[in-house]
């Protein structure tokens, strides 16, 4: 099973109101119900934003009774996280590369 897939992770993070409920999920595993209380959404939208996150691979859910809670999925964070890194990492290596023929070439 492919727990994360980058193209729709940073997609699914390109809307506002999927990035607060991630933000509310960080704090603390929820249900819908609990998340649309604080949304101005319905709960059926915020069902849909969730399965966006969930399809991302970057919020998972377990059942409560007759509840489903949703949590953030660590793997899927942990890869986008990483993927950041790699970009910011590339990014200082590239500048240190401009800095260093900008020093040559003043030599």
């Amino acid at each position: 099973m492919e727990t994360y897939r980058d193209e729709e992770a940073w997609g699914a993070l390109a809307d506002a109101t999927r990035r607060t409920i991630v933000l509310q999920l960080a704090q603390r595993p929820q249900a819908v119900v609990e998340l649309a209380s604080t949304l101005p959404i319905s709960r059926p939208a915020v069902s849909q934003h969730l399965k966006v996150l969930k399809d991302a691979g970057l919020v998972a859910e377990h059942a409560e009774g007759t509840r489903r809670i949703y949590h953030l999925n660590e793997a899927g964070l942990t890869a986008l996280r990483d993927q950041l890194d790699t970009f910011w990492n590339r990014a200082l290596a590239n500048y240190q590369d401009v800095i260093d023929e900008s020093t040559e070439e003043k030599s």
